[in-house]
């Protein structure tokens, strides 16, 4: 007996948000084409499709890398294997960045990625200059891609950190942002769910979780307007050694704020005159 929508719903062994995702990518329909074609009748090719996506799921791969794609800050991002999955967490980063940008204001994200953070802040703030950096190539094919496709006016570049912030591409910041990698190296989260698909050197910095985190503190200073602001996210359980770091440096206001699950994300700091 062919199978219906309907059915394939009914029987699946997914998750129903899992399986509602795959068979709308599978029959390239919307949720609501799903709903009123629910008695259709999948041809032999749509029921493979649909069968080799459902494998690749139960086999653990993020379904963002299944459909190639994520929403973030409502609009929608292409993900692959080069870049990590943008997570709502990270939307707290881009509301504090938004909060401290003023307007016309410069603003650098890096460690870009798949460019959320970068083209959800040039989106949002057609006035400001936006600028995202990052050491993989293939990330910023990414990230370019989701700037064009979501129209947002962004600099990329391809930096190791600071280092290609030089001569034209020198003048000062008043907001720097960044989701560096943080997992600890070991740690058994980089083994398990989505994380085991996602690029490791976006993940972890292969050490005790902090080393980029002082890399950014460290540098931001030559990079930052007076009084500008440094925002990081960081791990659950790092918010007070990032605090102190960005004490030590010497930065006022510094705090952290707490995501929706009330964990603190992200802690930042401001530079002082």
């Amino acid at each position: 007996m062919s199978a219906t929508i309907a059915s394939l719903q009914r029987q699946s062994v997914l998750d129903a948000l899992d399986n509602r995702v795959l068979l709308c990518h599978a029959l390239g329909l919307n949720r609501i084409a799903l709903i009123t074609q629910s008695e259709r009748v999948l041809t032999a090719e749509e029921s493979q499709r649909f069968a080799a996506l459902v494998q690749r799921r139960l086999a653990g791969e993020p379904i963002a890398y299944i459909v190639g794609q994520r929403e973030f800050f409502g609009l929608p991002f292409e993900v692959n294997g080069a870049v990590l999955i943008p997570r709502p967490d990270t939307e707290l980063l881009v509301e504090l960045t938004l909060d401290r940008l003023p307007f016309k204001g410069r603003v650098l994200d890096m460690g870009t990625g798949s460019g959320a953070i970068a083209v959800a802040l040039a989106h949002t703030r057609k006035d400001a200059d936006v600028t995202a950096l990052d050491v993989s190539a293939d990330a910023l094919a990414v990230a370019r891609r989701n700037a064009a496709n979501n129209g947002a006016r962004v600099s990329f570049l391809q930096s190791d950190w600071y280092a290609a912030l030089a001569g034209a591409n020198a003048a000062p910041f008043d907001v720097i942002a960044s989701n560096p990698p943080y997992i600890a190296s070991g740690d058994r989260h980089l083994s398990e769910g989505d994380l085991r698909y996602e690029p490791v050197g976006a993940l972890t910095d292969h050490a005790d979780g902090l080393s980029a985190l002082r890399v950014i503190i460290a540098g931001a200073p030559q990079h930052l307007k007076p009084q500008g602001w440094l925002l990081m996210e960081h791990g659950y359980d790092q918010a007070a050694a990032v605090r102190a770091l960005l004490s030590d440096t010497g930065y006022g206001e510094v705090q952290s704020w707490r995501d929706l699950a009330g964990i603190e994300r992200v802690s930042g700091g401001r530079l002082k005159t």
